[in-house]
Order: structure tokens, then C-alpha cells, then sequence
């Protein structure tokens, strides 16, 4: 059995070597190609394009589409696994997938053909986490702009938020999305004995801490709303224009999923014309973000490029995580993150287990 694993410039070769290496004894021969890029802006701008576009909009090289017919297994973490790439793949039975989302995976062309498509749920959302709660404090506490400031030879102490700056303790905290990384950034602001409420249709469960709410109830009653949602057609512009006008004046909104979430020109409004707090937010719909952009001017903004869920903890373990559902997956064991509702055909190797 054979399986072909893409590497990138966040998960180089040897992470994929090393994250996969335990499937040997399943039988297992692992090969790895690397899609290149000069710069990790250059493969921000490759990601950005496949997921407004799908895994069509960017071509991979001939030196890793080359000879696809021998894998049965394919696993990637941004690089597109189109339709001509799975034409190319004869023999190809899954595709594993080294995030939650899977937009670089022609998914429906893979169904058709009967192949697995598996994701790595959670594989970076402690990172993801971490930082949000950071974000939340470095916008409503002012660190960031403090920090610009002092490097600029200026003691700054008047903000635009200075006349009501709060505390986590007590504040009502809403999260739209309670997967993964909402269930983590809920476990965080209990520590700060917040009040957190959450916005999820497609939660099931114990929701522990956690009181959950319709989107309109977060949206009037949050002081910070934070956002964990999946992009989807469905969830597209989630937060627009109606759900940006019924926050409180002094709340703040914090994104470190998707930009497609939130409507970004109506934001922008919001936050001229001060209608809410501030913002923190790490994600745009154009990356890198433009010079001339609204949010590098504006003072009620935190703004980071990106970078909320790269650590290199994530990136060393999402091989891992995933070589663990293979392993599942090829044993016959439940609970499988198959997210085409595919079951897979491919057993372990009699004797290599």
C-alpha cells in the first residue's frame, strides 16, 4: 500500500516523514513531494486563491502530479487536490486532509469516485486558542497599540477605548462556533470567570460552562464576541450589517477563523463610525492586507497577518494526529473524521499490524 504525502513550507518534508513513519507496520510505504513556495506569503496567497476559488484555482507542479497512479493514499495540508489530480490518481482510495476544513479538496469529484475524503478535526485549535484570548486582551486592554506606540518614542496613554476599559472577570463572552476551538477558548475564559454564551445550530452535547443562545441574543448581549464558525456556503457573511448593528457600543468583536464569516465593508463602517469598541482580527479578505486598507488606519483595530493558528506544536502534530486516524481508519475502528461519508475499502496488511 502506498501513500503519497504533499508537504508545504508549514509542514516541511521531515515533519511528514516523521508524523507518518508508525504506519509502516500497517504496510505502509510512505513517499514525500514538496509544493514549493519562496515565501510563506506566496503560499498564503496560493491558499487564499483555492479557497475563494476551489482546488482548481491553483496548479501543482509535474514533479508531484507526476506518475499518481501507484498511491492509494494521498495526504496533504494546503496543497489542492483537484479533479485532474485525482483523474491522474487510478488507483487512489482516500485522501487525508491536514485540516478541519477541506477546501482544497474537490470533495464532490472524490465522492463520485468513491474516495475517502478525511480531515484532522482540533489539529490546530490549542493554537488557535492561545491566541485568540491573547488578541481579546492585546484590543481591550491596548497592549499592541501601546507597544506601536512606545516604539514610536511616544508615552501614549489615551485610547479610544480608555474611558471604559474592562475586565474578562464578569464580562459576558460570546463564541460563534463551539467546536474544537471554542470548547478551548470557553475553558480559557472560565479561568478569567467570564460569562460565556455560544452561537452553534450544529452542537450536540454537554455544553459544560457554556449557556448556548440564538445568534441575535449573543449578538445584543456579548461584550466580546469571538468567532470559531467553519466557512460554508450556508455561513458565508454570517455577520453582517443587521447582526454588527445590534452589539453594544462598547463590545468588541475578534476573529481568527475565516474573513468570509463577517462582512469586511460593513465592518469597516462599524468601526468608523464607532458604533462598537474595536475589532481584532487575523484574518482579510485580501492577503497580505493592502497599504491602503481601512484597518491599518483605523485606532480601534488589533490587527495580526494570519498567524493565530501557526505554531510549530500544530504543524509537528497534525502528521501524527492524522497517521492515528489512518490507523483507525485501516483497523476497522469507529469514529472515523471521514467528512464525505465515504467508508474506506483499504485493511491493514495481514501480519504487519
Amino acid at each position: 500500500m502506498k501513500l503519497l504525502a504533499i508537504s508545504d513550507t508549514y509542514i516541511p518534508a521531515d515533519f511528514m516523514r516523521d508524523g507518518l513513519s508508525g504506519l509502516r507496520d500497517l504496510g505502509i510505504d510512505v513517499e514525500v513531494r514538496h509544493w514549493g513556495h519562496d515565501s510563506l506569503i506566496d503560499l498564503q496567497q496560493d491558499n487564499l486563491a483555492i479557497e475563494t476559488g476551489g482546488s482548481g484555482a491553483v496548479e501543482l507542479s509535474e514533479t508531484i502530479t507526476q506518475n499518481l497512479q501507484p498511491f492509494d493514499i494521498v495526504v496533504v495540508q494546503f496543497a489542492p487536490i483537484s479533479r485532474s489530480f485525482i483523474e491522474k490518481a487510478k488507483n487512489l482510495k482516500l485522501i487525508g486532509v491536514l485540516r478541519g476544513g477541506a477546501e482544497n479538496i474537490d470533495v464532490e469529484y472524490a465522492t463520485q469516485r468513491e474516495i475517502s475524503v478525511m480531515n484532522t478535526p482540533g489539529r490546530n485549535a490549542r493554537a488557535v486558542a492561545e491566541c485568540t484570548i491573547g488578541m481579546i486582551l492585546a484590543e481591550v486592554r491596548n497592549i499592541a497599540r501601546s507597544h506601536a506606540s512606545l516604539k514610536s518614542n511616544s508615552w501614549q496613554r489615551s485610547f479610544p477605548n480608555s474611558e471604559a476599559i474592562p475586565e474578562l472577570c464578569g464580562k459576558t463572552v460570546g463564541l460563534i462556533g463551539y467546536g474544537a476551538v471554542g470548547h478551548l477558548v470557553a475553558g480559557y475564559l472560565n479561568a478569567f470567570e467570564s460569562r460565556i454564551i455560544a452561537y452553534d445550530p450544529y452542537f450536540a452535547g454537554d455544553p459544560g460552562p457554556v449557556k448556548l443562545v440564538s445568534l441575535e441574543h449573543l449578538m445584543k448581549n456579548s461584550d466580546i464576541i469571538s468567532i470559531h464558525a467553519r466557512l460554508t456556503k450556508e455561513s458565508y457573511h454570517l455577520i453582517g450589517e443587521k447582526e454588527l448593528a445590534m452589539m453594544k457600543k462598547n463590545a468588541v468583536l475578534v476573529n481568527t477563523a475565516r474573513s468570509g464569516l463577517v462582512d469586511e465593508r460593513a465592518l469597516v463602517r462599524v468601526l468608523e463610525e464607532k458604533m462598537i469598541a474595536g475589532a481584532a482580527l487575523d484574518v482579510f479578505d485580501e492577503e497580505p492586507l493592502p497599504a491602503d486598507h481601512p484597518f491599518i488606519r483605523l485606532e480601534n483595530t488589533t490587527i495580526t497577518a494570519h498567524l493565530t493558528g501557526s505554531t510549530i506544536d500544530s504543524f509537528r502534530n497534525s502528521p501524527k494526529m492524522m497517521a492515528g486516524h489512518l490507523r483507525n481508519c485501516l483497523t476497522g475502528c469507529k469514529n472515523i473524521p471521514i467528512i464525505n461519508n465515504i467508508k474506506s475499502s483499504l485493511k491493514a496488511e495481514q501480519g504487519r499490524q
